[in-house]
Protein backbone atom coordinates (compact mmCIF):
# COMPACT_ATOMS: atom_id res chain seq x y z
CA UNK A 1 0.00 0.00 0.00
CA UNK A 2 1.07 3.52 -0.69
CA UNK A 3 2.55 5.43 2.14
CA UNK A 4 0.49 8.30 2.93
CA UNK A 5 1.79 10.65 5.79
CA UNK A 6 -0.13 10.10 9.28
CA UNK A 7 -1.80 13.76 9.45
CA UNK A 8 -3.23 13.53 5.93
CA UNK A 9 -6.47 10.83 5.74
CA UNK A 10 -8.88 8.71 7.67
CA UNK A 11 -8.72 4.85 8.03
CA UNK A 12 -11.76 2.67 8.53
CA UNK A 13 -10.87 -0.57 10.42
CA UNK A 14 -13.32 -2.72 9.44
CA UNK A 15 -14.30 -5.55 6.54
CA UNK A 16 -17.71 -4.81 6.72
CA UNK A 17 -19.17 -3.80 3.16
CA UNK A 18 -22.10 -2.13 4.73
CA UNK A 19 -19.59 0.48 6.77
CA UNK A 20 -17.58 1.30 3.74
CA UNK A 21 -20.40 1.65 1.40
CA UNK A 22 -22.18 3.93 3.84
CA UNK A 23 -19.36 6.71 4.27
CA UNK A 24 -18.58 6.12 0.85
CA UNK A 25 -22.06 7.51 0.07
CA UNK A 26 -21.03 10.48 2.06
CA UNK A 27 -18.59 11.20 0.36
CA UNK A 28 -15.69 10.25 2.96
CA UNK A 29 -12.54 9.82 1.77
CA UNK A 30 -10.76 7.07 3.37
CA UNK A 31 -8.91 3.87 2.96
CA UNK A 32 -10.22 0.32 4.58
CA UNK A 33 -7.43 -1.87 6.40
CA UNK A 34 -9.51 -4.66 8.36
CA UNK A 35 -8.81 -5.15 11.65
CA UNK A 36 -8.36 -8.84 13.49
CA UNK A 37 -9.35 -8.55 16.63
CA UNK A 38 -11.28 -10.88 19.65
CA UNK A 39 -14.70 -10.08 19.54
CA UNK A 40 -15.93 -12.32 22.35
CA UNK A 41 -18.06 -10.60 25.63
CA UNK A 42 -16.65 -10.56 28.74
CA UNK A 43 -17.94 -11.97 31.74
CA UNK A 44 -20.44 -9.17 32.94
CA UNK A 45 -19.92 -7.38 30.39
CA UNK A 46 -22.79 -4.33 29.76
CA UNK A 47 -23.49 -4.43 25.77
CA UNK A 48 -22.53 -1.08 25.32
CA UNK A 49 -18.95 -0.95 26.94
CA UNK A 50 -18.81 -4.56 24.62
CA UNK A 51 -19.26 -2.55 21.42
CA UNK A 52 -17.10 0.37 22.98
CA UNK A 53 -14.46 -1.72 23.78
CA UNK A 54 -14.35 -3.75 20.40
CA UNK A 55 -14.12 -0.34 18.55
CA UNK A 56 -11.46 0.95 20.30
CA UNK A 57 -9.51 -2.60 19.88
CA UNK A 58 -10.27 -1.89 16.12
CA UNK A 59 -8.90 0.93 15.60
CA UNK A 60 -5.74 0.17 17.80
CA UNK A 61 -4.89 -2.92 16.34
CA UNK A 62 -4.71 -1.27 12.68
CA UNK A 63 -3.05 2.09 13.90
CA UNK A 64 -0.74 0.01 15.64
CA UNK A 65 -0.10 -1.99 12.63
CA UNK A 66 -0.21 0.69 10.22
CA UNK A 67 1.43 3.54 11.38
CA UNK A 68 1.64 5.60 8.28
CA UNK A 69 -1.64 4.59 6.60
CA UNK A 70 -3.48 7.86 7.87
CA UNK A 71 -4.56 9.89 10.97
CA UNK A 72 -8.01 8.85 12.50
CA UNK A 73 -8.28 5.65 12.68
CA UNK A 74 -11.92 4.55 12.96
CA UNK A 75 -13.38 1.00 14.63
CA UNK A 76 -17.16 0.15 14.97
CA UNK A 77 -19.09 -2.25 16.63
CA UNK A 78 -22.86 -2.89 16.69
CA UNK A 79 -24.66 -5.65 18.34
CA UNK A 80 -28.53 -6.56 18.67
CA UNK A 81 -29.92 -7.08 22.22
CA UNK A 82 -33.06 -8.79 23.38
CA UNK A 83 -33.84 -8.15 27.04
CA UNK A 84 -30.87 -7.39 28.00
CA UNK A 85 -28.81 -10.15 25.84
CA UNK A 86 -26.11 -9.49 23.20
CA UNK A 87 -27.19 -11.46 20.04
CA UNK A 88 -24.17 -12.42 17.76
CA UNK A 89 -24.17 -14.18 14.17
CA UNK A 90 -26.16 -17.36 13.88
CA UNK A 91 -23.75 -20.63 14.20
CA UNK A 92 -26.40 -22.10 11.67
CA UNK A 93 -30.41 -22.04 10.04
CA UNK A 94 -31.87 -23.47 13.40
CA UNK A 95 -29.87 -21.11 15.49
CA UNK A 96 -31.08 -18.22 13.12
CA UNK A 97 -34.37 -19.62 13.92
CA UNK A 98 -34.25 -19.40 17.57
CA UNK A 99 -33.07 -16.00 17.04
CA UNK A 100 -35.70 -14.83 15.05
CA UNK A 101 -38.25 -16.51 17.03
CA UNK A 102 -37.55 -14.27 19.89
CA UNK A 103 -37.19 -11.22 18.36
CA UNK A 104 -40.79 -11.76 17.18
CA UNK A 105 -43.41 -9.35 18.48
CA UNK A 106 -41.07 -7.74 20.58
CA UNK A 107 -39.24 -4.75 20.74
CA UNK A 108 -34.99 -4.47 20.69
CA UNK A 109 -32.14 -2.69 21.06
CA UNK A 110 -29.82 -2.11 18.61
CA UNK A 111 -26.17 -0.53 20.03
CA UNK A 112 -23.17 1.12 17.78
CA UNK A 113 -20.36 2.19 19.22
CA UNK A 114 -17.43 3.75 16.95
CA UNK A 115 -14.02 4.98 18.67
CA UNK A 116 -11.80 7.31 16.53
CA UNK A 117 -8.19 7.88 17.32
CA UNK A 118 -6.14 10.68 16.51
CA UNK A 119 -2.87 9.39 15.93
CA UNK A 120 -1.04 12.19 15.45
CA UNK A 121 -2.43 13.56 19.20
CA UNK A 122 -2.84 10.33 20.81
CA UNK A 123 -6.57 11.05 21.26
CA UNK A 124 -9.75 9.48 21.24
CA UNK A 125 -13.41 10.20 20.48
CA UNK A 126 -15.79 7.69 21.08
CA UNK A 127 -19.98 7.46 21.39
CA UNK A 128 -22.20 4.91 21.60
CA UNK A 129 -25.91 5.05 19.80
CA UNK A 130 -28.53 3.20 20.60
CA UNK A 131 -31.64 2.48 18.42
CA UNK A 132 -35.41 0.83 19.18
CA UNK A 133 -36.55 -1.70 16.57
CA UNK A 134 -40.24 -3.16 16.86
CA UNK A 135 -40.56 -6.43 15.47
CA UNK A 136 -43.85 -7.73 14.09
CA UNK A 137 -45.26 -11.42 15.14
CA UNK A 138 -43.77 -13.78 12.42
CA UNK A 139 -44.98 -16.97 11.08
CA UNK A 140 -43.32 -19.95 11.45
CA UNK A 141 -43.39 -19.91 7.46
CA UNK A 142 -41.83 -15.94 6.82
CA UNK A 143 -38.61 -17.74 9.41
CA UNK A 144 -38.21 -20.17 7.13
CA UNK A 145 -38.43 -18.40 4.05
CA UNK A 146 -36.53 -15.32 5.52
CA UNK A 147 -33.56 -18.27 6.42
CA UNK A 148 -33.76 -19.74 2.93
CA UNK A 149 -32.73 -16.45 1.63
CA UNK A 150 -29.59 -16.73 3.14
CA UNK A 151 -29.36 -13.13 4.56
CA UNK A 152 -29.73 -13.97 8.30
CA UNK A 153 -26.65 -16.26 7.73
CA UNK A 154 -24.01 -13.58 8.95
CA UNK A 155 -25.93 -10.58 10.21
CA UNK A 156 -26.06 -10.07 14.05
CA UNK A 157 -29.11 -10.84 15.40
CA UNK A 158 -30.09 -12.91 11.98
CA UNK A 159 -31.43 -9.76 10.05
CA UNK A 160 -30.67 -7.01 8.42
CA UNK A 161 -33.14 -4.03 8.26
CA UNK A 162 -31.61 -2.81 4.85
CA UNK A 163 -32.36 -5.81 3.06
CA UNK A 164 -35.17 -8.11 2.79
CA UNK A 165 -35.38 -8.08 6.33
CA UNK A 166 -36.90 -4.68 6.66
CA UNK A 167 -40.05 -6.67 6.09
CA UNK A 168 -40.53 -7.85 9.63
CA UNK A 169 -39.50 -4.50 11.01
CA UNK A 170 -42.66 -1.90 12.11
CA UNK A 171 -40.87 0.85 13.29
CA UNK A 172 -37.48 2.37 14.93
CA UNK A 173 -36.62 4.75 17.47
CA UNK A 174 -33.23 6.57 16.74
CA UNK A 175 -30.96 6.19 14.14
CA UNK A 176 -31.67 3.70 10.64
CA UNK A 177 -28.11 4.14 9.70
CA UNK A 178 -27.00 2.65 13.13
CA UNK A 179 -29.14 -0.30 13.03
CA UNK A 180 -27.58 -0.92 9.53
CA UNK A 181 -24.31 -0.69 11.58
CA UNK A 182 -23.00 3.00 11.85
CA UNK A 183 -24.83 5.67 13.11
CA UNK A 184 -23.93 8.60 9.99
CA UNK A 185 -24.78 11.76 11.28
CA UNK A 186 -23.06 11.02 14.61
CA UNK A 187 -19.84 10.16 13.02
CA UNK A 188 -19.90 12.59 10.70
CA UNK A 189 -20.38 15.91 13.17
CA UNK A 190 -17.25 14.43 14.89
CA UNK A 191 -15.25 14.05 12.34
CA UNK A 192 -15.81 17.52 11.23
CA UNK A 193 -14.96 18.94 14.77
CA UNK A 194 -11.61 16.51 14.65
CA UNK A 195 -10.47 18.49 11.84
CA UNK A 196 -11.56 15.67 9.13
CA UNK A 197 -13.61 17.42 7.27
CA UNK A 198 -11.28 18.33 4.52
CA UNK A 199 -11.11 14.86 3.67
CA UNK A 200 -15.04 14.89 2.51
CA UNK A 201 -15.86 14.59 -1.04
CA UNK A 202 -18.48 17.73 -1.58
CA UNK A 203 -20.26 16.85 1.83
Amino acid sequence: MEKIPRDSGIVLASASPRRREMLERMGVAFVTIPADVAEEVGEREAPKDFVLRVSSDKALAVAQRNPTAGRWFIGSDTAVVCEGTIMGKPEDDAHAARMLRRLSGTTHEVISAYAIYDQLRTEWTRRVVRTEVRVRALTQEEIQGYIASGEPADKAGAYAIQGLGAFMVTGICGSYTNVVGLPLREILADLEGLGAHRMFGGV
